[in-house]
């Protein structure tokens, strides 16, 4: 169960200070002591700056010398992250709006603060023990229109805050104080309007919600700042943009529509059982900017500054990148960041392709009035390629340059960049050769491109390309040779650590048991052989394997921070990381972070939460990133070096489809094989190739009728296959019983280690829908059969396990001498 979130007055009382050595940990670990490194707090602080959106402005922020009356509860009780394992951490504090803006020095209207903070004090928001019931937002506090327009009298300018929150098991929903606005927020906003001339509303949020009424109001807003969810250090950055300490450099990683119902996966999305995935490829502004652009309140990429820039962009192409090089100049007065987004578009061809998609982006640093500086981008033209998957272009299951014009678009968001160069395919090519995955079992009709008599682009459908592959011969002609058992021969796991045995050297020595008990963690929650409140503890979870040098390896809830039972940093939300656009800065983050985990006792960080924002109501978007698949994978590949790069694992997740949480552990997705890999694999692709996570995380949920935890075509085919990943998988915590459709000896855990599902965790099963804390036979009942699993397929697990443990093992021994 989560712990209700920290909503502190955000007066920071407490010291901060650095935990210089690992001698520290024991006390950390006991709970008794709150102070966190500065150096994470500050870049912390920075990054939630950076992940401010800025999205309309008339020259009222910044703020300045204006004093300034402040409205809606919020700016007291602020939402700093979303709900359930992603937010969930022991944090010493968390500042508020009102105690940022008092910080950032700006001249608060005392008499409005004081009777929101009296009401705020006498009315604490209520959660309820129910998992998944959490609030999505706080009710307002009655303020009569005498009371706003004295205020107005002593201020001239407002800031109105509104608060969203929703996350794991708590998806959005369309009504109010959920996705819209309550009759209360409407009144307050009609009577601060009606009283002040200038009024900046600021939306704490880590889902997109309904902004229809900024288009209602016209000019009587005259700002309006979107602040994602940013952890314990959100609220002071936000006051710190309001205020002028630091220009706006955020952009979005969504795309804002004028309504829900604009939305292509609207029509199927909150079903329980079943969401098919009809939009395909055409998710986000790959839809809006080719089918309905004209439905757009604020375009993906977008993000206003205090300052003005000027881009000129050189492109050269050679026969197999495209290399550009964007000068940014600062043309205002003051300082600024500034984002430089490529896109391209495709020709039409045999497979319907959207009217632009992100190719590559790069950031500036801070420059001066008058700087420049230039961003260098690089775009490999193979992965400008669509995947086939009927055949349509001649060569079924394959990635593929249609012959034609590829037209380069350079600008700050993907609406307003401009077209600056093309180049030709002369030929369609065959850019990579895969193989059938996860294709659907039943038809559906997918949403794809047509063109009008005119030219332009409507909206057709046709059938999706169902399976062909029998999956009992894959596996079959895929079966691993076993290691011939030796019994113990005194093989320490420090021997193949040192090079003096082989790792099938000391597999060759477990017993089927010891076999069995890599594959599954240590049955519970909150392990006794890891750091207290841990998520779950693997490898060494026997006796005999730490007898044999395997250690027990400690994971962690993220993303926003280290989930235990000591104190620990709340980091920005997931949305907030990529609203960054800043690759550096999020790996500099990430690094800081794993160093705190070194403190702490997490060996593995269950993060980057990495699926696409597919629809805008999915609960769980605050820990991810984008509806683009290239920022998702270039982010999460931020993390995984930054985290890695302390010695210690980051585990992405959940692999692959997570998109609602209504019914997550049992909904199926039912989607395109090209969708899967264009859209929901991509950004996996991307992270597993520039970072080599050591650790993934499948998701609950089913794809095309399997779950993610007995994929055999995701977790081996794609992932190992065709990406080359050498670590290990990981369930999701608990898995849905099922026998395997193709091996009838074959049953849960047997199921899931024949797919290369390496790690069941926390390591208990579940009977009846609930889990329990003992581990099932499944995996022995079936190995001792002649058609069960194979005694090869379960050393290949070890091995993956064991790999995980080679690569943390100084950590984890030094740890423990250290403690």
């Amino acid at each position: 169960m989560p712990l209700e979130p920290a909503i502190e007055s955000g007066d920071r009382s407490h010291t901060l200070a650095p935990v210089e050595s690992v001698a520290q940990i024991s006390s950390m670990l006991l709970d008794t002591d709150p102070t966190l490194d500065p150096a994470l707090a500050e870049i912390a602080r920075a990054t939630a700056t950076e992940g401010v959106v800025l999205l309309t402005n008339d020259g009222t922020l910044p703020l300045g010398e204006r004093t300034v009356a402040v409205f809606g509860r919020v700016q007291v009780d602020w939402f700093a992250v979303g709900y359930g394992s992603g937010g969930d951490v022991k944090v010493p504090y968390i500042w508020n709006l009102l105690a940022g803006l008092r910080d950032a020095g700006v001249r608060v209207d005392d008499d409005l603060a004081t009777r929101y903070s009296t009401w705020s004090a006498e009315n604490r928001p209520v959660f309820t023990a129910n998992w998944g019931q959490w609030p999505h937002h706080f009710p307002e506090m009655p303020i009569a229109d005498a009371e706003v327009a004295a205020a107005a009298s002593r201020a001239d300018t407002a800031v109105v805050a509104i608060g969203r929150a929703a996350g794991e098991a708590r998806d959005s929903i369309l009504e109010p104080g959920s996705y819209y606005l309550t009759p209360e927020e409407s009144a307050l906003l009609d009577a601060v309007t009606a009283h002040f001339d200038r009024v900046v509303v600021v939306v704490d949020a880590g889902n997109v919600m309904d902004l229809s009424w900024v288009v209602a109001y016209g000019d009587r807003i005259s700002a309006v700042l979107l602040a994602w969810q940013g952890g314990m250090e959100g609220a002071r950055a936000v006051a710190g943009v309001l205020a002028g300490e630091s220009g706006p450099s955020g952009k979005l990683t969504d795309t804002i529509a004028l309504s829900y119902e604009d939305y292509p996966s609207a029509p199927n999305f909150g079903h329980l059982d079943v969401n098919v995935y009809a939009e395909d490829v055409f998710v986000g502004y790959r839809y809006f900017e080719t089918f309905a652009p004209d439905r757009v309140l604020f375009p993906f990429g977008h993000g206003l500054s205090y300052t003005t820039f000027d881009l000129s962009t050189t492109v050269t192409t050679d026969a197999g990148a495209l290399t550009l090089e964007a000068v940014v100049t600062n043309t205002g007065a003051v300082a600024g960041k500034e984002v430089v987004q490529v896109y391209t578009g495709a020709p039409d061809g045999a497979l319907g392709k959207p009217a632009r998609q992100l190719a590559a982006f790069g950031k500036t640093g801070l420059l001066a009035p008058g700087a420049s500086e230039t961003v260098r981008l690089t775009v490999r033209l193979d992965d400008l390629a669509s995947y086939d998957d009927a055949g349509a272009t001649g060569t079924r299951s394959a990635w593929v340059l249609e012959a034609g014009e590829y037209p380069v678009f350079v600008g700050t968001d993907v609406r307003s960049a401009t077209r600056v160069a093309a180049f030709d395919v002369p030929e369609t090519r065959v850019v990579r050769t895969a193989t059938e995955v996860a294709a659907p079992v039943l038809p559906f009709e997918r949403l794809t491109l047509a063109r009008a008599a005119d030219g332009s682009a409507v909206v057709a459908h046709e059938t999706v390309p169902t399976r062909t592959v029998a999956r009992a011969d894959r596996i079959l002609t895929t079966l691993p040779a076993e290691i011939p058992h030796t019994g113990d021969r005194g093989v320490d796991l420090a021997d193949v650590a040192a090079g003096a045995a082989s790792l099938d050297d000391f597999v060759a020595q477990l017993s089927d048991e010891e076999l069995s008990l890599l594959a599954r963690g240590d049955v519970t929650m909150d392990s006794p052989l890891g750091a207290a409140g841990n998520a779950g503890v693997l490898g060494g979870v026997s006796e005999s394997l730490r007898a044999k040098g395997v250690p027990p390896i400690t994971t962690t809830d993220g993303p926003s921070g280290i989930r235990l039972a000591a104190y620990a940093s709340l980091l920005p939300s997931g949305t907030a990381f990529a609203s960054t656009w800043n690759v550096p800065l999020i790996e500099e983050l990430a690094a800081l972070h794993g160093q705190e985990m070194l403190r702490k006792g997490s060996d593995v960080l269950l993060s980057p939460g990495m699926n696409i924002h597919r629809d805008p109501l999915c609960g769980r978007n605050f820990e991810y990133f984008s509806e683009d698949p290239v920022v998702s994978g270039r982010i999460a590949a931020a993390v995984v070096r930054g985290v890695q790069s302390t010695g210690l694992a980051a585990c992405p997740k959940h692999f692959a489809a997570n998109n609602q949480e209504t019914n997550r552990t049992r909904n199926d997705s039912r989607v395109s094989e090209r969708a899967l890999r264009e859209i929901y694999l991509r950004g996996f692709e991307i992270c597993v190739r520039e970072a080599a996570p050591r650790v993934i995380m499948t998701s609950y949920n089913q794809i095309n009728g399997v779950w993610a935890h007995y994929h055999h075509d995701l977790a081996t085919v794609v992932l190992r296959g065709e990406w080359g990943y050498e670590g290990t998988v990981i369930t999701d915590w608990w898995i849905e019983e099922s026998a395997d459709p193709d091996f009838p000896a074959l049953a849960d855990n047997a199921y899931r280690v024949r797919a290369q599902v390496d790690v069941l965790m926390p390591g208990g099963v579940k009977r009846d829908g609930a889990p329990q804390a003992y581990a099932d036979t499944s995996i022995l009942d079936s190995l001792a059969r002649a058609d069960g699993l194979t005694r090869a397929e379960l050393q290949r697990t070890a091995r993956n396990v064991l790999g995980l443990a080679l690569a943390l093992k100084p950590v984890v021994d030094a740890r423990t001498l250290e403690g």
